[in-house]
């Protein structure tokens, strides 16, 4: 492909990509206008926002075996239009329904374009040194994007009503689907290959079952029953899934790429970079509106140095790669994005200098840790199973997503609970134990005095779950980059890949 057209590609595919991460997190600022308007119930809420992520990580990995199958391109294009029909549709939805059926709708179309556009790079991009060039563009998009979604929703939301987040999408879509049309190079997969509808079905309802987990446990008031129960089907239908991929000739994953060292250490580093960047930035974000008093679009503005700096590091680690090592790259570069967070950890309450470096540190970090995790696992398969080892990937990035926020936003609950001192003689309402949100609201019914002491002791409860929060962030990088480098050294003296 001539060269001036396989960047053009990058930039279609990098477009539709950028609309699918940040549509993940753009929701969040306009999720009360639109409850409001919508009289959505706290169940409808819920659904609303959770109907995305679920549906992706089920069907991420039919759609990479679909891909395989029938060509990514004609995949990619389909959920093209699909995105943006459900784009339009979600913009001027009248019922809380027809909003969590638009949702569901937008996360087919996710599911069907997230495998097709890293399989479309590995086609196209013949050259090593471009390739991981490609991948690193990709991979800035993806760390860097979904942390641009608070701040999008929130310029939008200071001139327009809540469906323009959705309907920015659509012009968007009609750009890349007509460029797409022109642009991407044909692949007629392999219409050999044979799709198991079952084992679609089975890792669907698995990753389903444990990613509702994951998120019923993150929430202020969970369900012991219910995260059981989904945990009980995930793990039932998941081990289906993996006997059924033993026993067969043509598997939809194939297990086997995970005796390979490189392979198994990208997606632990896709996983925990993922679960780290969610969760420090739910942290982040949330001090600095409960406690800081910015408003939302202020902190979103206050982060973007973390996605801005994730965009400069993809592309630079595509072009280390190939010299440094991937599992280098892998440790490092957690490394750095957990000494970032024991930066800010020191210096948050400093100097802005200070902040902004620490940010910059942990985009760095997080940035070159996908580049390098994303053409690790690309490479191990071969072209024609692209897509397979695409929605593995992408599978660990949600995952880890959901994790990040599920897991560290309950250590925040945990934390502040126990944290949350007040003198005995003292009478608030419950609300103001369960989080910072709820004491918040208690103070403004309170004296004046009696409100600034529930604020302050409010404040300095939130101020320990964020130190909690950030602690547990830093560890878990630094350990995964302990052990990646360990086992790398090991596996570099006895000789194995």
């Amino acid at each position: 492909m001539q060269s001036h057209l396989r960047w053009l590609v990058l930039g279609v595919l990098s477009s539709a990509l950028l609309l699918i991460v940040i549509d993940m997190t753009v929701l969040y600022l306009a999720l009360p206008s639109l409850t409001h308007d919508l009289h959505a119930s706290p169940s409808e809420k819920l659904w609303i926002v959770n109907a995305y992520a679920l549906t992706v990580a089920g069907l991420l990995p039919g759609m990479g075996a679909l891909g395989d199958r029938f060509g990514y391109k004609r995949l990619f294009v389909t959920g093209l239009v699909v995105f943006g029909s459900a784009s339009l549709a979600a913009a001027f939805s009248s019922t809380p329904t027809m909003l969590i059926a638009a949702r569901v709708a937008l996360a087919i179309g996710a599911a069907m374009m997230m495998p097709a556009t890293l399989a479309i790079i590995r086609h196209t991009f013949e050259d090593p040194q471009e390739r991981s060039v490609a991948i690193g563009v990709w991979a800035a998009i993806a760390s860097g994007g979904a942390a641009l979604g608070p701040v999008v929703g929130g310029l939008l939301l200071e001139y327009f009503w809540w469906g323009s987040v959705f309907l920015i999408n659509v012009p968007i879509v009609l750009l890349a689907l007509g460029l797409a049309l022109v642009a991407l190079p044909q692949s007629r997969g392999n219409p050999d290959r044979p799709f198991d509808l079952l084992a679609s079905a089975q890792i669907m309802i698995a990753l389903v079952g444990l990613t509702l987990a994951i998120k019923e446990a993150g929430k202020a008031e969970p369900s012991p029953a219910t995260a059981i129960l989904a945990v009980a089907v995930g793990l039932v239908f998941a081990v289906a899934f993996v006997r059924r991929q033993g026993s067969s000739s043509t598997p939809m994953l194939d297990f086997a790429l995970f005796r390979n060292r490189t392979f198994a250490s990208a997606v632990a580093a896709a996983f925990v970079a993922s679960a780290a960047l969610m969760g420090t930035e739910l942290a982040v974000s949330q001090r600095l509106q409960l406690v800081v008093g910015l408003s939302p679009l202020q902190a979103g503005l206050a982060i973007l140095p973390i996605p801005l700096a994730a965009f400069v590091a993809g592309p630079l680690a595509g072009l280390v790669l190939p010299r440094v090592g991937t599992e280098r790259v892998l440790w490092s570069s957690l490394a750095l994005a957990a000494a970032g967070v024991l930066a800010y950890l020191v210096g948050y309450q400093s100097g802005l200098s200070i902040r902004i470096g620490a940010f910059i540190m942990i985009g760095l970090g997080i940035g070159a840790a996908m580049t390098a995790a994303s053409s690790a696992m690309l490479l191990s398969a071969p072209p024609d199973r692209a897509g397979m080892v695409a929605s593995v990937e992408e599978v660990s990035y949600e995952l880890g997503g959901a994790f990040g926020i599920a897991i560290l936003g309950s250590l925040m609950s945990a934390v502040y609970a126990a944290s949350f001192r007040l003198p005995a003689s003292v009478a608030v309402p419950d609300l103001a134990q369960n989080g910072i949100d709820g004491a918040l609201l208690a103070a403004q019914a309170l004296p004046e005095g009696l409100a600034t002491l529930l604020v302050s002791r409010a404040h300095a409860a939130f101020d320990s779950a964020f130190l909690a929060v950030m602690g547990a962030a830093m560890a878990l990088m630094f350990a995964v980059s302990i052990a990646i480098a360990m086992v790398a050294r090991h596996g570099a003296r006895t000789g194995r890949a």
